[in-house]
């Protein structure tokens, strides 16, 4: 309909155009005719015969397309431009979040596009098919049994002899925890090249990295053994957490309990000031990504009055895409996935120290650190708390979405 009464505008235009040159008046009854026509169109297209300027198609004013109250009687119940105006923002809006919604994509795995269907490359994708799952495969499963064997019948000894002497205790049992994560990250081929100096133990110095898997975990500790901020797990993931890793000093916490936040708090408080203390790292971003994204740091690691270390972790998608969609896939299926891939292709950046700045806020630090982390892994940041993939949008912020749309009825119709 706009483009109706558009392409009639333009073509009034250019007749009074002609009409303006002298022509000789060879058929006085054609000239009548086009007058009504003219009119005719003028009364569809409401203020258009009024207007007396030239035409600016670079510019069309919308005034000039929406009719005009005092001169036609509008039917009421009649849809007009000017209602549909009105809701155009809200309908934007809803459109916009089903076609592109960020918030849902930073938790979407990227499946590899299918390169195998032809001829010369499909026998070729079973052959390495062959090779992963009746090679590879069982070689890996010997590997990471050899390395349980061996971790097991090493700490069961050392944890419970050595329970007087504390310091030699922490010590070994530090080097069997990282240990045990390099049998893991060779149990999937890992290929991880570290950038810049290996982190040491220091007092009031916390590690921050973002966060794809569980796997970030035991990457960053085969090199050292960092006391880790993690979700408890059930299963064998659980029975982990508080038997082995729980030497290392790891803190556990329920993102469902809100009292296990102020309990959390307070210990990482305490772990920051020991001096013998394994380096605390966090990850936080809260949960997973996918790797290419970066949600919004919590602040309670930038509170603690101590110097920040960030860690910039970035996988190559060439052989298995490492992210772990916990929603979808049990974190067994998870480790199965990448032990029958190639490899797990990765790069881990420990980057400059940070502190914060006089007049800054522990969230104007928490962004400033997500910015550094993010240019350094390529991820693109996007304004989400990580912490709404596990809870709905509350009640209030649906009320006022409602309230505002409500209003701007209500105003149209006091109108009508």
């Amino acid at each position: 309909m706009k483009k109706e009464k558009l392409f009639g505008f333009i073509n009034i235009k250019k007749k009074e155009k002609e009409e303006k040159k002298p022509k000789p008046n060879k058929n006085p009854n054609s000239q009548t005719k086009s007058e009504s026509e003219r009119e005719g169109m003028s009364s569809r297209g409401g203020k258009l015969s009024s207007s007396s300027s030239e035409l600016d198609l670079d510019g069309p004013n919308i005034e000039d397309y929406l009719p005009s109250g005092s001169s036609i009687n509008e039917p009421r119940g009649k849809l007009r431009l000017r209602d549909l105006l009105d809701i155009s923002p809200t309908l934007t809006e809803a459109a916009g979040a089903i076609v592109d919604d960020s918030f849902t994509r930073c938790f979407k795995s990227n499946p590899p596009e299918p390169w195998n269907w032809n001829v010369y490359l499909f026998p070729l994708w079973c052959f390495g098919v062959a090779v992963r799952y009746l090679i590879l495969f069982p070689a890996r499963v010997v590997v990471l049994t050899i390395g349980w064997i061996i971790f097991l019948s090493s700490f069961i000894p050392v944890h419970f002899l050595l329970k007087g002497h504390d310091k030699l205790r922490k010590k070994m049992e530090r080097v069997l925890v990282e240990l045990m994560c390099s049998f893991f990250v060779a149990s999937w081929t890992g290929v991880v090249k570290y950038h810049g100096p290996r982190p040491s133990i220091r007092p009031k110095q916390v590690f921050v990295a973002n966060h794809t898997s569980m796997i970030d975990f035991i990457i960053l500790e085969q090199m050292t053994a960092f006391a880790v901020i993690m979700q408890k797990h059930p299963g064998w993931v659980g029975l982990l957490q508080s038997t082995i890793l729980e030497s290392v000093g790891c803190i556990w916490f329920n993102r469902s309990e809100a009292k296990d936040r102020e309990i959390v708090a307070k210990k990482l408080r305490d772990h920051v000031q020991g001096v013998d203390n394994n380096p605390l790292l966090i990850f936080p971003e809260g949960t997973c990504i996918n790797n290419q994204y970066s949600v919004m740091f919590k602040k309670g690691a930038f509170e603690l009055g101590c110097t920040v270390c960030p860690i910039a972790i970035k996988y190559n998608k060439i052989f298995v895409d490492a992210f772990w969609n916990s929603r979808k896939q049990s974190f067994t299926m998870h480790l199965l996935q990448l032990m029958t891939s190639w490899a797990v292709v990765c790069d881990v950046w420990y980057l400059e120290p940070q502190n914060l700045r006089p007049g800054e806020t522990p969230i104007e630090f928490a962004e400033r650190v997500r910015d550094i982390i993010s240019v350094r892994a390529g991820l693109k940041k996007v304004p989400w708390d990580g912490y709404l993939k596990y809870s709905r949008p509350s009640p209030k912020h649906r009320e006022r979405k409602q309230q505002s749309f409500a209003e701007s009825v209500l105003l149209r119709l006091e109108e009508k």
